[in-house]
């Protein structure tokens, strides 16, 4: 016997999705500020533990990941995507800026922080900014697309695209750009890139992103609607426990040596990079003479990739270099900003109100 689920419960699940979504960006604000009074319990989380009576492993930053990937493949608007075959330019042109801006980017920011004080030109910055740009679009830029007037299938495309290709794109992103690096980065770039050789952006990204969309396409409408009440609040949730269990990492590794040039460097060379990254994309929009939807969808899949992913992977990856979380958390918080300003610049505006 199914015990449907209760009117009361599905009308709570709806409210609590409602309360956090505009509240997220205070919500980031709260989680940065937490994992600087109180790291330890992030940074008990970022370590690998096993579960109660088994000997098998828990890695809870992966599994944030796989829940946050796995409810934004659920929320996808599959069918939409059809109209993308009447007009395929703003998709290619979004996936190959995409993938080639980067390479455009990075080397001129790289070129930038050699002239630094900084013993070793600024790699550490550099790694970080490439294991950024190298992932897919972010899927949470769907939900800014949403809020302006974007073009929404393209947008959708986008971040399906450019996450499928990802086992290809993200080691040729890194293989590319590995030689502007000096002293042990490098290596440490190589350990990352084995391990996204490995496996890392499939089961990682691909997946779970798979795995919400396969659910979407199976449930029925009333399945669905269900299951996007109860599993969009808990992703919500567990974002803001996989951005407060990263900002430990890096706040805590700052607390416990301070480094204060890095404070300064970090969100600088992030906002730099972000900025570069969505102007790229508008310049590119003008180019091709997009209209304004098609135009913003573009820009936000030129500037906004998967932070979070970045964030694990180093996480996982270069356990030993925390400091690189940084400016990680600082793009996460620019790209947002950035996000926010292509929003209102191309959200319609309401007609004035005829005099009385």
């Amino acid at each position: 016997m199914i015990i449907p689920p209760s009117p009361h419960s599905s009308i709570r699940a709806d409210r609590v999705t409602d309360w956090l979504r505009p509240r997220l960006g205070r919500a980031v604000g709260l989680a940065y500020l937490a994992a600087l009074l109180l790291p330890g319990p992030g940074q008990w989380l970022r370590h690998t533990h096993s579960l109660p009576h088994t000997e098998l492993p828990l890695h809870t930053a992966p599994l944030l990941l796989s829940l946050v990937l796995f409810s934004a493949g659920l929320q996808v608007p599959v069918r939409a995507l059809g109209q993308l075959l009447r007009r395929p330019r703003a998709l290619l042109a979004g996936l190959l800026l995409h993938l080639g801006a980067p390479l455009l980017i990075i080397p001129l920011v790289a070129f930038l922080l050699r002239r630094s004080p900084d013993t070793d030109g600024g790699s550490g910055l550099v790694t970080a900014m490439i294991l950024i740009v190298a992932m897919p679009v972010a899927a949470g830029a769907t939900v800014w697309t949403g809020k302006g007037d974007g073009d929404q299938p393209t947008m959708v495309g986008l971040v399906l695209a450019s996450t499928l290709v990802s086992p290809l794109t993200i080691p040729a992103t890194v293989g590319a750009l590995a030689p502007l690096l000096s002293g042990g980065y490098t290596d440490a770039l190589g350990t990352a890139g084995h391990t996204m050789n490995s496996g890392f952006a499939l089961t990682q990204v691909v997946l779970p992103c798979a795995a919400g969309l396969a659910c979407r396409l199976a449930l029925s409408v009333r399945g669905l609607s269900a299951a996007l009440r109860w599993v969009t609040p808990v992703a919500l949730a567990g974002s803001m426990v996989l951005t407060y269990t990263n900002a430990s990492g890096a706040l805590g590794a700052v607390l416990a040596h301070p480094r204060p040039l890095l404070l300064i460097a970090a969100p600088v060379v992030a906002a730099i990079v972000c900025a570069l990254s969505f102007a790229v994309g508008r310049l590119a929009a003008r180019v091709l003479r997009l209209d304004a939807p098609a135009a913003s969808s573009l820009t936000l899949a030129c500037g906004m990739n998967n932070s979070s992913a970045s964030a694990v992977l180093i996480t996982t990856t270069l356990p030993d270099k925390p400091h690189l979380l940084l400016p990680v958390l600082a793009y996460g918080l620019f790209q947002k900003t950035a996000a926010n300003r292509v929003v209102r610049m191309t959200r319609p505006r309401r007609p004035p109100c005829p005099a009385s």
